[in-house]
């Protein structure tokens, strides 16, 4: 006898107890990165040795780390623990932390960063959710985690200045670290032990999967906007907030024109994201939302001067860009195949850091070489060569995924079970992955018919 899995259910003590400290543990740490944003390229004017090109590496260096060691560090939580590969992540992020907080150079800065940025433990932190719920809630862990990040985002943007302002951009490094030290006791102390550590195929990098990920121009295409988007973004911190503050902004003011602004554009994009779910129109509002990118930066690079024409198109940037953070993860999800979805989020994210990083480093290049208004118009340029290259993406197919665990089921009635599925309305694709224990399921949720599928499941598992 096996349990029944249920696929209308609700997540379980544990499995709420699981998701939401280690959502925790991600927005704690996403949180110290982001309070940074807005403060550091003005702090780092002041650090011995600092140039507008090493300023923007000092912004964005952390981002280099993550390209290359979020992956490894996914892959030996397999081998030695989701826990040791955690915490070892969270002490190097809080070495970091104190370096930069330490530091009165832009080397020791760019050291600091550095260091923050090789605790990348996204992959490990993703794994173990996956560990310590079933198959059926696992979207739904996935959804909390996504959403502590764009919470971290918005209270970071407008903490870092509040928190700067009261004690110096030092001691937003200093809450940083004190941050960490709660997201090392969380997971010592609050986040449950696994009862056992296997391979999970839609959270998971899987290696030997790659070559077919980089063969989908679909999915090549979202990585390729996260590097633009993220590129801009990075680009555009290097620059702004001094621009703020030669263009009248008093110092310590800068929530005030972040709070606002990011506020603000959440409330206008919010119902676009639902216009592109629900109405299924997510070409048209993705491609509105890229648009809405260049035309930010084509007006920052004509208004650059003006405090009240900096803040609006400011909020013109943010409209766009909350609209694609929601939408392109979405998109990758819809994409991929559902035993490739692990893989392709991989390279997802880490083109996302390799865009964090090469901003930072492209920003400040531009800045120091030839001006801001090079750098906005170079961020305009790069928003369109992406426009034109989504004019040409299909339209998705508003499809979710499903996983339903094959339990103690033979290879035989597994196949069975996997055909009658395919007979289901609403079922698009039925992947098994026998060895993993796993049907990987992409369903149409308007369509679905649960009560089939739930019955499906409960004749097989009974078996």
């Amino acid at each position: 006898m096996t349990t029944v899995q249920d696929i209308t259910s609700a997540m379980t003590p544990s499995e709420k107890k699981a998701t939401w400290s280690l959502a925790s543990i991600y927005a704690l740490r996403m949180l110290g990165l982001f309070m940074i944003l807005p403060v550091l390229s003005l702090f780092a004017q002041q650090l011995e040795g600092a140039t507008p090109a090493l300023i923007g590496l000092a912004m964005s260096i952390y981002g280099l780390p993550q390209v290359l060691l979020q992956v490894p560090f996914g892959l030996l939580s397999d081998r030695i623990g989701r826990k040791k590969v955690i915490i070892f992540g969270l002490v190097l992020f809080f070495i970091g932390s104190v370096i930069a907080a330490l530091s009165t150079t832009i080397y020791g800065m760019l050291i600091g960063r550095a260091l923050q940025g090789a605790g990348a433990i996204s992959a490990a932190i993703m794994a173990l959710v996956a560990d310590l719920t079933q198959e059926v809630h696992r979207t739904k862990a996935m959804a909390s985690i996504g959403a502590s990040i764009g919470a971290s985002f918005g209270i970071g943007i407008i903490a870092g200045p509040l928190v700067s302002n009261y004690g110096g951009v030092h001691t937003v490094f200093w809450v940083t670290a004190f941050l960490t030290v709660l997201a090392i006791l969380t997971i010592i102390y609050i986040v449950p032990n696994p009862q056992q550590t296997k391979l999970h195929r839609d959270t998971e990098f899987v290696p030997g999967q790659m070559t077919q990920a980089l063969k989908n121009p679909e999915l090549l295409r979202l990585d390729y906007g996260i590097f633009v988007l993220h590129m801009i973004l990075m680009a555009v911190f290097v620059v702004v907030p001094s621009l703020m503050r030669s263009a009248g902004l008093i110092a310590g003011n800068e929530w005030q024109v972040y709070l606002p602004v990011f506020v603000g554009s959440m409330v206008i994009a919010v119902p676009f994201v639902i216009v592109a779910e629900k109405l299924r129109k997510m070409k048209q509002v993705f491609i509105g939302a890229i648009g809405t990118i260049m035309v930010a930066a084509l007006g920052l690079s004509i208004f650059h001067e003006n405090l009240v024409g900096i803040i609006a198109c400011l909020g013109i940037f943010f409209c766009g860009f909350n609209l694609l953070e929601a939408t392109l993860p979405s998109l990758v999800s819809k994409t991929a195949p559902g035993d490739l979805k692990g893989t392709a989020m991989g390279a997802y994210s880490s083109c996302q850091f390799m865009g964090l990083f090469m901003g930072g480093v492209v920003g400040g290049w531009f800045n120091g070489q030839y001006g801001v208004t090079a750098v906005f118009l170079f961020c305009a340029a790069v928003a369109l060569s992406w426009l034109v290259l989504s004019l040409s993406m299909q339209q998705p197919r508003y499809l979710a995924n499903m996983l339903i665990s094959l339990q103690s089921i033979s290879l035989v009635e597994a196949d069975k079970f996997v055909a009658e599925m395919l007979g289901i309305t609403g079922v698009a694709e039925a992947t098994l992955r026998y060895e993993d224990g796993v049907v990987y399921l992409k369903v149409d949720n308007k369509q679905l018919n649960k009560e089939r599928l739930q019955a499906l499941i409960n004749q097989y598992t009974l078996l």
